[in-house]
């Protein structure tokens, strides 16, 4: 891992948690993970070899799998096992910012 400076460790794991939090605000509005994903991208490079590296790969699989879930679930909702799939990926989406949250808070990298 990289030495980061107490201002370095201190903008990222802010960083980390703004990320988290705009995913758990998507979880009742959807948008914010759209934001939160392109701060995941465009700051991905600033964390590579520090424990926030694994938090950036969480989030990024966080996005793309609850998306995947989100379509899937809109596109099934005509056959009723869609509001299941949508159901299911929420509470997994939810379970996946916990998760990254609570690590975060113990200063533990999430895996890979």
């Amino acid at each position: 891992m990289d030495i980061l400076t107490r201002d370095d460790e201190r903008r990222l794991n802010n960083l980390t948690l703004l990320v988290y939090i705009l995913q758990g605000i998507s979880l009742f509005t959807g948008l914010p993970m759209v934001v939160a994903v392109i701060i995941n991208y465009l700051k991905r490079d600033e964390c590579r070899g520090t424990l926030y590296e694994s938090h950036f790969h969480w989030q990024i699989r966080t996005f793309w799998f609850c998306l995947l879930g989100t379509v899937l679930g809109y596109a099934l909702v005509w056959i009723l096992v869609g509001f299941a799939i949508l159901g299911l990926t929420w509470l997994w989406c939810l379970y996946r910012v916990l998760r990254g949250i609570l690590a975060l808070n113990d200063g533990k990298p999430l895996p890979v």
